[in-house]
């Protein structure tokens, strides 16, 4: 009989070391301190609770944003703003989602763009985890579009302005 076992225990053993494996390349999305700079502006990051993005590096550091506009500008210009590393040093990307105010995965997150909604640096794009409640804030706020993150562009910034 216990050799029956053998290899459904297997199994959850390799499924737990994956499910590790999975956890520590994504960690767990951290809170600002006091001291917190957004490396893009400078501003206290933990002033706007609201407003938080971030980016968890491979070397287990995270750097903090106010505002998603701040943490894109840091992305497509990494050599300026987070000099001796690359887009593979990044290990995960949250944002603040603006209606339930939790951090969810960026790569998960739409955004709504040129709303009347504006953040600590002005305009802003909008995270939200689902798009019943995007179309909701665009309808409701004058979105222009809602866009996943991968359709986010240094040229779509620029409109931002």
């Amino acid at each position: 009989m216990p050799h029956r076992l053998l290899p459904l225990l297997t199994l959850l053993l390799l499924l737990g070391i994956a499910a590790l494996v999975v956890a520590a390349e994504a960690p767990a999305p951290k809170t600002p301190a006091k001291g917190d700079k957004c490396p893009v502006c400078g501003m206290f990051v933990a002033k706007y609770p609201d407003w938080t993005a971030q980016i968890a590096w491979k070397d287990g550091q995270t750097v903090f944003f106010d505002g998603v506009k701040d943490l894109l500008v840091c992305l497509f210009d990494l050599p300026r703003y987070a000099p001796g590393r690359s887009r593979q040093d990044v290990v995960a990307i949250y944002v603040t989602e603006y209606y339930a105010m939790t951090p969810i995965r960026a790569e998960e997150a739409l955004f709504v763009v040129g709303s009347d909604v504006y953040g600590p640096m002005g305009a802003e794009l909008i995270p939200f985890a689902g798009r019943a409640d995007a179309e909701q804030f665009a309808k409701d706020h004058r979105g222009k579009r809602i866009l996943p993150f991968a359709e986010l562009t240094p040229g779509l910034l620029q409109t931002l302005k």
